[in-house]
Order: structure tokens, then sequence, then C-alpha cells
């Protein structure tokens, strides 16, 4: 597979850019769905799997529309469920720095599985982390 040159990986983050790494809206998809079944399949994030109604396909609609805006694409979030607030959101639930590393754990996870560059999966993880991070209700 081959990897994205500096002058690239500068590019991410700049428009559209990280949208269309990711593959666009199906690659979004993709990782999405992956990120779930993991979610499902692993026990280290069993904890963060109980958060989720026993359903996921809202679950799998609202992250991949959010990563679809958030990456520089379609506002497809904002389109269906009007606009996030990441913290308000999640204030319901115990987030903590463990769950929050959990989440990105499964995520990590999730991105070694897409044909995406090393250095965008390398570079979407880290800008994850922030997300992740305004998701906590805790220490």
């Amino acid at each position: 597979m081959p990897q994205a040159s500096d002058e690239q990986q500068a590019q991410y983050g700049e428009g559209d850019a990280s949208f269309q790494a990711a593959g666009a809206r199906e690659g979004l998809q993709k990782l999405v769905n992956d990120f779930y079944d993991l979610m499902e399949q692993l026990p280290e994030v069993k904890e963060i799997r109980d958060m989720h109604p026993a359903d996921l396909s809202q679950s799998r609609d609202k992250l991949s529309r959010f990563l679809c805006g958030w990456l520089g694409g379609p506002k497809l979030y904002q389109e269906k469920y009007g606009s996030i607030k990441i913290p308000s959101a999640h204030a319901h639930l115990n987030i903590g720095s463990r769950q929050r590393d959990a989440w990105l754990s499964c995520m990590q996870k999730a991105l070694e599985t897409q044909p995406y560059a090393m250095s965008f999966k390398k570079y979407l993880i880290e800008q994850l982390y922030v997300p992740a991070e305004r998701s906590r209700t805790r220490d």
C-alpha cells in the first residue's frame, strides 16, 4: 500500500483532504462498521459497548455521519441530527480516561484493517484523541 508523501500528509486537515484519504463516505462507513464490529467482539472494550444501545444501527449512522463532516466532507450529521455538541451528547455516560482510551484502542484496531496510507492512519488516530477527550464526563 502506498504511503502518502510528506506533501500529502501536510494537507490532511485542509479542505476535504482527510475525507478523501479516508475513502470518502464509503471508506468511513467501512471504518465505522469495522469499529463497531470490533467493539462487539473485544472483551477489553465491553464497558464501552455496554454504553451503547443493543441495536448499533443508529450509533453506526451517527459516527459515520459525524466523521464525514469532521474530516471535511459533507455535513451529514448536521443534516440528519442537527449540530453536535460532543460534551452534552455524552453527559449521561460515565466516561473517564480509561473509557476514552478503550474507545481509542478499538478505533486503532479498526484503523489497522483499513487500506489507508500509514501516514493517514497515524494522523487520524492522533486527531481522534480530541473528540474522544471531549467525550469524557469525569477524570
